[in-house]
């Protein structure tokens, strides 16, 4: 059997060009012939290079076919690949290399200015286009627990820490994912997302190559530009975060339909039960949302596109294991009850780089976030550990309130985080983005909430603002609202 992802992406490459299929479609077309000669000659190249199994190899590039097939190429050399984010600076570029031991770097020449100089002296730098050589390397020694990929990721501290996950890792979000969702070779994926990210790679490369899809390439999301695709590329599916979607809305034509699409998939962010079907209204396929977390490759549970559930995170994937615990007593949450998702299996990442934090304890990696499953083994998210504002000893959930607000006729998106108070430690503070033409009313607002949750559940105060600060894959980002809070005078 099969044991490393790169053997899996070959024999399935191999077999959907023999059957004369598209791989990437967009402002270039490659078949699947054509990429796996791509992916043969970076491999060779890298081999040349003298990149050994398990090097850390770096590939900083737009979104290309070369910067796709230079990054499976190096893993089938048997590098432990990753994509940085390519508007990095050098500094940040030089900070995370030096906390994983990365010793080369691949950029493409658009860029290469900004690294030949100022790259740390350990760290091999050459531009893609020199790395293809043409030939054909394999290592063919690799085995499910050999490294594959590193993304990074930043705790509390804001410092880049490294998330190593094995080929075995890969092949078991792969084969879930394609359990769960039916992906084929009638398939078009409209790709949006950054390769950065482990959507990016792991589900909008990985799933469909293995599938023999069709990836729709554009180099970075723009609604105008998505829905055109929509309309003249015919992709069966998508994948985005809230804020895509919520994006992509106003640039559609009432009552517009896509007959190719099947289902949209949402991830790597919350969304509100509103949104979702305002979302579903208005494409007229399924929402189909899913949860996961880079230290678990990707994906460990996804709503299936034939039932799915709105306000859950759908059913757990094959492969992986998901369970409740009380984080007070790390017992196992009992039938129906809350308790914090952990995952198992071999998903989950070797460990971090850079990092002493432990998130996986006894083969269970603790999320931080607080979830409840219902009888048809539907997962829902109901808070977060951390983001749990403790008013006078009594904890509230910050989702809890959002979930509510988010149901106001008044009220598009919002966001609640604790503020400091002199006398009960924290309070609850409403982020709220009207919709067009609203004014804020905060006593309403305000009465909204008590009408239904409990009064330590309202807001002590609620504020209008025109955009939630987001994170570069589009999450809420909630330490920016609390900070700013935090630096505020308060009684």
């Amino acid at each position: 059997m099969t044991t490393s992802i790169s053997a899996r992406l070959r024999e399935a490459i191999a077999q959907h060009a023999q059957a004369g299929r598209t791989a990437i479609s967009g402002p270039a077309t490659l078949t699947y012939a054509e990429l796996g000669r791509l992916i043969d000659g970076y491999a060779a190249g890298c081999h040349d290079w003298g990149i050994a199994r398990g090097a850390k190899v770096g590939i900083i590039a737009p979104k290309t076919v070369a910067a796709i097939a230079v990054y499976f190429g190096a893993m089938q050399a048997g590098a432990c690949v990753c994509f940085i984010e390519p508007g990095l600076a050098s500094e940040a570029v030089t900070e995370q290399a030096e906390t994983v031991g990365m010793r080369y770097l691949v950029v493409d020449e658009s860029l290469i200015d900004r690294f030949v100089d100022q790259s740390p002296r350990s760290v091999a730098v050459r531009g893609l286009g020199t790395l293809n050589s043409g030939g054909v390397f394999i290592d063919d020694g690799l085995d499910s627990n050999d490294i594959a990929m590193l993304l990074f990721t930043s705790g509390s501290t804001g410092r880049p820490k490294g998330v190593v996950l094995r080929h075995g890792s890969l092949i078991c979000n792969a084969d879930g994912v394609l359990r769960h969702t039916g992906t084929s070779p009638q398939d078009r994926l409209l790709h949006v997302m950054p390769l950065y990210h482990t959507n990016g790679v792991n589900n909008q490369l990985i799933v469909p190559f293995l599938a023999g899809a069709s990836v729709i390439l554009h180099d970075r999301f723009r609604p105008e530009a998505a829905i055109e695709a929509f309309r003249n590329d015919a992709p069966t599916y998508m994948t985005g975060v809230p804020t895509i979607y919520a994006r992509m809305l106003p640039h559609l034509t009432p009552g517009e339909r896509f007959p190719a699409l099947r289902f949209l998939r949402c991830g790597s962010a919350p969304i509100t039960p509103t949104l979702h079907q305002q979302i579903e209204d208005a494409f007229g396929v399924p929402l189909v949302v899913s949860y996961g977390l880079s230290e678990a490759t990707c994906t460990s549970t996804m709503n299936p596109p034939d039932h799915r559930k709105i306000g859950t995170i759908g059913t757990v994937l094959f492969g992986q294991v998901v369970c409740l615990f009380d984080p007070a007593t790390n017992a196992e949450a009992e039938r129906g009850s809350e308790g914090e998702i952990r995952i198992s299996g071999p998903a989950l990442m070797a460990g971090y780089l850079g990092s002493t934090e432990q998130p996986i304890v006894d083969g269970w990696l603790r999320t931080g976030d607080l979830g409840r499953f219902d009888e048809e083994g539907f997962l829902s998210i109901t808070g977060r550990i951390k983001d749990v504002i403790i008013r006078g000893g009594e904890n509230i959930s910050p989702a809890l309130i959002e979930r509510h607000l988010a149901t106001h006729p008044a009220v598009r998106d919002c966001c609640v985080v604790g503020a400091p108070d002199a006398d009960l430690g924290e309070v609850p503070v409403a982020f709220v983005v009207l919709k067009e033409g609203e004014q804020l009313d905060e006593p309403a607002l305000k009465a909204f909430v008590k009408g239904s949750l409990a009064r330590i559940y309202v807001p002590a105060e609620i504020r209008n603002i025109e955009v939630l600060p987001t994170n570069n894959v589009g999450k809420t980002d909630r330490k920016a609202l609390r900070t700013a809070l935090a630096t505020e005078p308060h009684s």
